[in-house]
């Protein structure tokens, strides 16, 4: 195979001529069911061979040619630092005497874990991560401590990966022992005694990128003993692609373990338990369905369970351990139950209204004591703590309040600010309204519409529209600093809370999911074509986003209607729905988008996959495809295949240039801040070149 090396040609003031790599073409062809599907591009799932490596630097020689040309990039990136550069800190977890967080210090690439003793002691540094790596891409991923405070499991990721090593820090020295567990990969680290629980897979064969990731196991490390003689706690090697994570009661008299099975399409879990010394674990929920279940703590004899199982919108009942029996506890509501955590010996329980948090006080029997008063319409977390804490703490933010640091103190019931961020910029110089907009089925569809005050509606808005609406995830309001420079630029943000998410219980999800996806389309188009109506923008300003499942989504919509939208970043998407399943951890979603495997969801599949519906002659809108390297969760593969595709059909119709920016040391996510600011100022810049705006 041989890669051709494009050149690229100003021409016309903003618009630039691009002659793409020329991308070799296999014969390569799957049956789906009497189907016949061709793969010309399937020799680039092979992301280390050379000749992908060559087709990838081919690529990005394009791409940051392009970039590079845009006079006013260097400003953005310069604006994006000065609204980034200020202090960030996370909520204190209390262990002992100690106050543990996290705080960077503005443009540090990894936030630095400390502690202090008291609320009023002197901070002092646990590990800065920014010193374990010359580049600052590893990355702290677990921090959990021991029920005595004497010891901590440090998780590590490198390089952007979702694969894992644990070592143990002594908490009295801030020693890191010797301890090294790897092959970690969705997992914790529940402490029980003088070891923790953790899942693993075993060691792969060749790159650990490409690895299969089958036969989830879960062990449990004795501290101070090396991982050879790691204790294997559970493992079902007949069902490979089932996921095995434990976790532990606070007390640690109890361990819990949750078995799913999402390769068979289930989008449940199964719940089991094991009392301290006991070596076996006992079913509370044995069958794996369509239904989850999740222990909140462990009282009286019993657990307490949040489940969905006849309850769209989520309850919670009471588990009886000697009768196995069970009651009700706290019933289903008509907002969904987001979250709930115990802490002082109450019951914190989160729901979600439109969109927006709602947090409750209840006693240990279920008892309604209070509501917990909020600064507004936001998102709010925390909350968690130990049965003899008199006070805990909460993250309260919104698109335009910055998070800030509350301490609830549980006896009062009252709220106070801990810590605010202080910013160079005034969070109320900017708005944000929620709408309700119709989509082509007549279901309402809210969305988030944010933007500086005194904003005209005439159309001319440059504006980001933003959606994911998938996996039972919502979508919530949240503070980013990031945004702000794009927002003085006169620019709208809008996010809108697509079915298939979370926002309005399990209902909201499966009207998104399998074979009912192109709800999800539809609504995101519909939020389109709302913006344009009310004249917040129009086609020749309207960018669309998603990152993920959401990448997959303006791949999907840019398809469908590419007239309708100026610029498209669809970001580490699910490109190829024919084979999601077949790369590393891909077959965990078949819960959701279903699979090629079957023949009623092939068709449904096929007919939106976004690399399959590709068109020849479409002017489609300016794309730049962002993807990394080190992605071992949606594989890089999906983007590579996807902007080939691209460039083949489109590359001559579209007057729009249709590019992939691929980053290097990264995975699903910005691997460090410089790499999140570098993309970020690469997105606007792309954006307002290709509208025809200028940076000011």
């Amino acid at each position: 195979m041989t890669v051709i090396t494009a050149t690229l040609i100003a021409a016309n003031g903003s618009a630039q001529k691009i002659n793409y790599p020329k991308t070799n073409q296999i014969d390569h062809v799957e049956d789906y069911h009497g189907t016949k599907v061709s793969d010309p591009y399937h020799w680039l799932e092979d992301d280390r061979s050379l000749e992908t490596a060559a087709w990838v630097k081919a690529e990005n020689a394009v791409t940051f040619e392009y970039l590079d040309k845009i006079p006013f990039k260097g400003k953005i990136f310069t604006d994006l630092e000065k609204a980034y550069n200020y202090p960030k800190y996370s909520a204190p977890t209390k262990k002992g005497d100690f106050f543990y967080f996290y705080k960077n210090d503005g443009l540090q690439n990894q936030s630095v874990l400390y502690r202090q003793n008291g609320l009023n002691g002197t901070p002092e540094v646990v590990l800065d991560p920014n010193k374990l790596s010359t580049d600052g891409t590893t990355r702290l991923t677990v921090f959990s401590l021991s029920k005595n405070g004497n010891h901590a499991v440090l998780g590590f990721s490198k390089g952007g990966s979702d694969w894992q090593e644990y070592q143990v820090m002594d908490m009295k020295t801030l020693k890191i022992l010797s301890d090294k567990v790897e092959w970690v990969k969705i997992s914790g680290a529940a402490w029980q005694g003088d070891g923790f629980y953790y899942s693993r897979y075993p060691k792969p064969e060749g790159s650990a990128l490409a690895a299969k990731n089958e036969n989830h196991q879960v062990f449990y490390h004795q501290v101070g003993t090396e991982q050879s003689s790691d204790k294997l706690i559970y493992e079902d090697a007949a069902n490979g692609q089932r996921f095995h994570t434990v976790g532990t009661t606070e007390d640690e008299q109890y361990a819990i373990l949750s078995v799913s099975d999402r390769g068979k399409g289930k989008d449940g879990n199964g719940l089991w338990v094991m009392g301290k010394g006991e070596n076996k674990f006992t079913a509370i929920k044995e069958e794996i369905t369509d239904f989850s279940f999740g222990v909140v703590e462990n009282v009286d004899g019993g657990f307490l369970v949040e489940t969905n199982e006849n309850a769209p919108n989520s309850k919670i009942l009471f588990f009886e351990s000697k009768t196995k029996s069970w009651k009700p506890f706290l019933p289903e509501k008509p907002e969904p139950l987001q979250g709930a955590g115990t802490a002082g010996g109450k019951l914190f329980v989160s729901y979600s209204k439109d969109v927006t948090s709602r947090v409750y006080v209840y006693d240990m029997k279920g008892k309604l004591e209070n509501e917990v008063q909020l600064p507004g319409l936001g998102t709010v977390g925390g909350f968690g703590g130990e049965r003899g804490d008199t006070f805990v703490f909460y993250t309260y933010t919104s698109f335009n309040y910055t998070p800030t640091i509350f301490r609830y103190e549980i006896a009062s019931k009252k709220s106070a600010v801990f810590r605010e961020p202080e910013v160079s910029f005034k969070p109320q110089d900017y708005e944000t309204k929620q709408v309700f907009y119709p989509s082509k089925d007549g279901t309402k569809i809210p969305a988030f519409i944010t933007y500086k005050k005194g904003l005209k509606l005439d159309g001319s808005n440059p504006t980001i529209l933003y959606g994911y609406g998938g996996f039972n995830i919502s979508l919530t309001p949240a503070f980013s600093p990031t945004r702000i420079p794009f927002l003085d630029q006169g620019g709208v943000f809008v996010q809108a809370n697509l079915r298939g998410g979370s926002e309005y219980g399990e209902k909201w999800h499966e009207q998104g999911m399998k074979l009912k996806k192109q709800n999800v389309f539809d609504d995101f188009i519909a939020a389109a074509e709302f913006l344009i109506k009310e004249k917040y923008t129009s086609p020749a300003r309207l960018a669309i986003q998603g990152g993920s499942n959401g990448g997959l989504l303006v791949g999907a919509v840019m398809n469908q209607r590419p007239e309708l939208f100026k610029v498209a970043f669809p970001a580490v998407g699910v490109m190829d729905m024919l084979r999601f399943h077949k790369f590393t951890i891909g077959w965990n979603w078949i819960a959701d988008y279903g699979s090629s495997d079957n023949a009623d969801e092939f068709k449904a599949i096929y007919a939106y996959s976004p690399l399959h519906n590709i068109k020849t002659g479409v002017n489609y809108p300016a794309t730049m495809i962002t993807t990394a390297d080190h992605d071992d969760r949606v594989v890089p593969a999906h983007s590579f295949k996807y902007a080939a595709e691209l460039q083949e059909k489109a590359g001559a119709s579209s007057t729009n240039p249709l590019l992939i920016r691929i980053d290097t040391n990264s995975g699903h996510g910005a691997s460090n801040t410089k790499k999140a600011l570098e993309t970020q100022a690469d997105i606007y810049a792309f954006l307002f070149y290709n509208m025809g705006l200028s940076w000011k």
